[in-house]
């Protein structure tokens, strides 16, 4: 605009000069056409030999910490750079990375930019976009420089201390004849030693037996399997920024005050209390915007496994829950513990999916998220009733609890009520 606005400055004092031939007119016309040429030809020499690239310490992330990256530019010409604006462009909530800054010939800047992770999800860095100009700001040249990286956001975690999980039927601690890498309490038997192997796994007897280094090989120590079944049905979702049903997957709104996400936070929570800190195998199911299933594991590997799926996973399922149980029903036996985790008000997943599972001896605990609490009108009451009827461990969760209090037994707890077992709220507690 303001190249304009000087152009036709020009023109008109070019016009008026002609017309009343006054000298001072035209080099008032030649000082203005001359500014208008070295300042183009300034911001076009001041766009070229610029270079800009980041350096991003990693590609993953957790909500509630921060991204670091560092961007730099350089200029790699003899031109000195008066002014550039550096914009990061990004899909990321809440990242908003602009600079501005001079750079001398030759010489480089680094700048850091810093984003706190709000929302789940995998997201994309850049384009980097360069934009410069002359001393007086009349023209204005960009560069857009296709220097972009992938970011995954993982759900927040919190820590758990003694999640009630009713024990399911071992296998009367016979051996399983599967082989493994971890140290069991099992022992198959001894081998020689190879490069790689432990020191703690070495057999000291067999070894000053034989005079060479033996080891010990271990089976698999015979555990219950944990599954989580996660329920992301859309039309079960509440959230504090709508009221109603949910809005279909096109106009997507997405809140941290959500059931979808409280329900997210809680399963990687768990996640996290299984397999790292109990060493349980732990799999997970859940139908969202595609199927997911994850077969019980209980390496460090696996809780990662979980993260990746649970950052990219979105409340888009049409299945209700008691079809998604009653669907992978074949993949639990008397050996596994159940941990569901659902927002839904209709007690007919308990009435047509979990009664089904419960009548062929499997153990399942429950945690609900009560969206009454996001906006939602509906009451858990009636999905309360059925498990207490059944006999079913449950907790609630409701917005604003701190969700790993909420899963230790700290702000729910799992008490005898009318010969029912379930989790009740501490209200003394707050």
């Amino acid at each position: 605009m303001r190249a304009l606005v000087a152009f036709l400055l020009t023109i008109i004092v070019f016009f008026m000069a002609q017309g009343t031939g006054n000298e001072t007119l035209f080099n008032l016309f030649y000082i203005l056409a001359g500014l208008l040429v070295v300042s183009y030809l300034w911001a076009r020499l001041s766009m070229r030999g610029l270079t800009a690239w980041r350096d991003l310490r990693t590609s993953r992330a957790q909500v509630g910490k921060q991204v670091v990256q560092r961007l730099l530019v350089r200029n790699e010409s003899v031109w000195p750079k008066l002014w550039l604006e550096l914009t990061d462009l990004s899909d990321l909530p809440g990242h908003w990375a602009r600079f501005v800054t001079s750079i001398p010939p030759r010489e480089r800047r680094r700048l850091w930019a810093r984003t706190r992770c709000s929302m789940r999800g995998k997201y994309t860095l850049g384009p980097i976009v360069i934009r410069t100009g002359d001393p007086l700001g009349l023209f204005h040249f960009q560069q857009r420089l296709p220097d972009m990286v992938d970011l995954v956001v993982y759900p927040a975690t919190e820590e758990i201390h003694g999640f009630e999980l009713l024990p399911a039927e071992l296998p009367g601690g016979i051996a399983t004849r599967q082989r493994t890498h971890q140290t069991t309490p099992n022992v198959s038997g001894v081998r020689d030693y190879v490069p790689g192997d432990s020191y703690n796994r070495i057999h000291w007897r067999s070894t000053a037996r034989h005079r060479r280094l033996v080891v010990k090989e271990f089976e698999l120590d015979p555990t219950a399997d944990v599954w989580m079944i996660l329920d992301m049905e859309r039309r079960a979702q509440r959230s504090e920024i709508y009221k109603g049903a949910p809005p279909s997957v096109d106009e997507d709104l997405r809140s941290p005050e959500s059931t979808e996400e409280y329900l997210v936070t809680a399963t990687a929570s768990l996640a996290g209390y299984f397999i790292l800190q109990q060493r349980r195998n732990t799999g997970l199911i859940s139908w969202g915007q595609h199927r997911e299933v994850l077969p019980p594991e209980r390496e460090p590997r696996q809780f990662y496994r979980m993260m990746e799926c649970l950052a990219i996973l979105r409340a888009h399922g049409d299945a209700p829950l008691a079809e998604v149980l009653a669907a992978d029903s074949n993949r639990f036996s008397r050996n596994t513990s159940l941990v569901i985790l659902t927002c839904s008000s209709d007690p007919g997943w308990v009435q047509a999916g979990l009664r089904d599972l419960l009548y062929k001896g499997i153990n399942a605990v429950v945690v609900l998220v009560d969206g009454l609490t996001f906006g939602g009108w509906q009451e858990l009451g009636g999905v309360e009733a059925e498990l207490m009827v059944h006999r079913v461990p449950y907790y609630v969760i409701r917005q604003g609890d701190p969700i790993g209090l909420a899963l230790s037994g700290v702000v729910a707890k799992i008490e005898w009520q009318r010969g029912a077992l379930y989790a009740g709220v501490q209200s003394s507690l707050y």
